[in-house]
């Protein structure tokens, strides 16, 4: 009930925003319809015939929006003005989908989406890449482990787990009703899903979020205090998954310590103190991976979607020193902050693509 108030009172808008969208980027609008029978409204700009600057216009970007978030004017407006193919959706119950936004829909929502960028708009599974902003990480995430041959995915502003989320805005005597009610019925484990995708990613942490923040503090946040975004257990759940060795002990401590830099110029202080070799980082990696992709062809095993799969046991015969080196390098990699609040519109040039090696 409540999201239909919120469409009839954004309607105009909602509809401004599908006459910019088709008449500025000729967006071609389709409703899917998904396994559970909701139709999901989606727009799709397409830019293969143009692709502009570097062949963006061959990636296609699918936009997963957040709560009370809409494709008319939501997340997509950063990678669609970057140059790049653009397909935005609206979760079930939002805007003219279909259906409640309960999770079991949204993934049946975003697999329909994800079969019709492949089987309809033909885009190859490499060039697709998966962006979700908010909450909109969990149906972005539960499309890349579904799918682990999408190319890459981006997540913004987003949170590893609902619950300490949940625990913030509720008084602690409800702690076991809010945790089984969460568990039970919007279970919202990014990060459990996140480590089931095998393909590049890319962190965005604003350093004025105070929605996916745990910290005590009085809202508005204070410019730079980063210590309780979520999006740091993000970044930790995923390194140590993928780079368990390097992560244990002295390499978790010191990404820990290089998460609290709330700003470029003290992450870029940070890193200097430790004298990382970027150059030498890489030729690790490449190494270690040439290494076992022979050992792994010698013994006939079948590769991944995107090569070698994780974990990768990389820095076993390291030194600590050269681990926290690693474990740093591997850290920006992953993340990158961006000086904004949770609702600020994401910087055209703040959208990139993750890092590979």
């Amino acid at each position: 009930g409540s999201m239909f108030l919120m469409t009839r009172a954004l309607l105009p808008l909602l509809q401004q925003g599908q006459e910019r969208l088709v008449e500025r980027y000729r967006g071609r609008r389709a409703k899917l319809v998904a396994r559970d029978g909701n139709e999901i409204d989606t727009m799709f700009m397409d830019r293969r015939q143009h692709p502009g600057s570097h062949g963006r216009g061959l990636r296609l970007v699918i936009c997963c929006e957040g709560n009370a978030g809409f494709y008319e004017m939501g997340c997509l407006s950063a990678p669609l003005e970057a140059g790049y193919s653009v397909l935005g959706w609206n979760h079930p119950g939002f805007g003219g989908s279909t259906g409640a936004p309960f999770p079991q829909h949204d993934a049946n929502a975003v697999d329909v989406v994800v079969k019709y960028a492949l089987h309809r708009l033909h885009f190859p599974p490499a060039h697709v890449v998966v962006y979700g902003w908010s909450i909109g990480g969990f149906t972005a995430t539960w499309a890349t482990m579904a799918y682990p041959e999408l190319g890459a995915l981006v997540l913004d502003a987003t949170f590893d787990d609902l619950v300490p989320l949940a625990l913030k805005v509720m008084p602690r005597s409800w702690k076991g009703l809010v945790v089984r009610t969460v568990r039970e019925h919007f279970n919202l484990n990014v990060a459990e899903q996140l480590c089931c995708y095998p393909g590049p990613v890319l962190l965005l942490r604003r350093t004025l979020d105070d929605v996916v923040s745990t910290s005590g503090h009085v809202r508005p946040l204070p410019s730079g205090d980063v210590e309780g975004n979520r999006g740091n257990e993000l970044l930790l759940r995923l390194l140590q998954h993928r780079y368990p060795v390097v992560m244990a002990r002295e390499g978790l401590a010191v990404v820990t310590r290089w998460l609290r830099a709330g700003s470029l110029a003290q992450e870029a202080t940070f890193y200097a103190r430790y004298r990382v070799d970027d150059e030498w980082c890489r030729a690790l990696l490449r190494s270690y991976r040439a290494r076992r992709e022979d050992e792994q062809e010698d013994e006939q095993k079948d590769w991944g979607p995107h090569g070698l799969a994780f974990p990768w046991l990389v820095g076993q015969d390291l030194s600590p020193r050269r681990r926290r080196q690693l474990a740093l390098f591997l850290a920006r990699r992953h993340l990158k902050n961006v000086e904004a609040t949770h609702f600020s519109p994401l910087e055209p040039e703040d959208f990139q693509l993750p890092w590979r090696l």
